[in-house]
């Protein structure tokens, strides 16, 4: 297993910059965020570290000549929009840039693209199915076609009540993972799989990982602290940020040593990288870097 990073929580920092800070501290890889360059309206949202539009072959090289000069793989390539979403030119650049994404993967000599599914929130999964077959048919087909596999991350993306009911990413539950994988039982499309989002949903974070084991291609670490008062006064049909905070692993809800074994015990051998979206540690850079240092020296001793 390789502990690495998300590099969003870096975002003020280039490419070359977050690989150095990766080595200095000890790190193994780091996924790396490529958004199309723009403003986002979401935290954590927007960042690019590898501009993947006109990526050629030559800055393939440049960027893995430099890795390999420090020591830090790339794990994965990552880009978190809403291939899904009603606004339908959102939408198209999202599954555009999804297969810049899968191009760029190529060149680098990668495996893995991490994102999410997308999801209409205003409709019901079973009204949302048609679209979501429509959509990720020709990009699974593609990334197959490639040799490159897509791991989505099971966080449901329903954090405002704009998102109310389902959120912005339909594959947020092992029942839907199983519905997913049956329409489309290809081996490259798995999961980018994180704990914490089971845990405000009040699902068990560990009991997915034996039955899809052959599909957790990459791993988050990142904890949460569920305030079980303010639940027992809201309910779950609140907004989720109502009743739980995102934290750094080591100071929520999840027993990392019995996470990690339970990965472990899966098979799992794959990139496993910190996402910081904890806001105790949102001061400035320094203490974003902290809190990655912080991160690392709790689940070292684990893997």
């Amino acid at each position: 297993m390789k502990l690495g990073f998300q590099s969003a929580i870096l975002a003020d920092l280039g490419f070359e910059e977050v690989i150095d800070f990766a080595a200095q501290e000890g790190f193994d890889c780091v996924e790396i965020m490529c958004w199309p360059k723009g403003e986002s309206d979401r935290k954590y949202a927007g960042v690019t570290h590898l501009d993947v539009t006109g990526f050629t072959k030559a800055d393939a090289e440049r960027t893995l000549a430099f890795c390999a000069e420090k020591g830090v793989a790339i794990s994965a390539l990552g880009y978190y929009p809403n291939p899904l979403s009603p606004d339908l030119e959102e939408a198209a650049v999202a599954t555009a840039h999804i297969r810049r994404l899968i191009d760029a993967a190529v060149l680098l000599g990668l495996d893995t693209v991490n994102t999410f599914v997308g999801n209409d929130w205003t409709k019901s999964v079973d009204a949302n199915w048609p679209r979501f077959v429509e959509t990720w048919g020709p990009l699974l087909a593609y990334a197959e076609k490639k040799g490159v596999k897509i791991g989505i991350e099971n966080c449901a993306m329903y954090f405002t009540m704009d998102e109310w009911p389902s959120g912005k990413n339909l594959a947020r539950s092992p029942a839907l993972w199983r519905r997913m994988f049956a329409e489309f039982p290809t081996k490259h499309f798995g999961l980018n799989y994180d704990p914490s989002h089971f845990i405000w949903m009040q699902m068990n974070h560990l009991k997915p990982l034996s039955e899809f084991a052959d599909r957790l291609f990459h791993a988050h670490a990142k904890d949460v602290r569920v305030d079980h008062d303010r639940l027992d006064d809201v309910g779950t049909m609140a907004c989720p940020l109502e009743y739980h905070d995102p934290c750094i692993p080591g100071e929520g809800d999840i027993d990392w040593a019995e996470y990690v074994a339970a990965l472990k015990a899966s098979g799992f051998d794959g990139a496993f990288c910190i996402e910081v979206e904890d806001k105790n540690y949102e001061h400035g850079l320094e203490t974003r870097k902290e809190a990655l240092r912080k991160s690392r020296a709790h689940l070292a001793r684990f893997i």
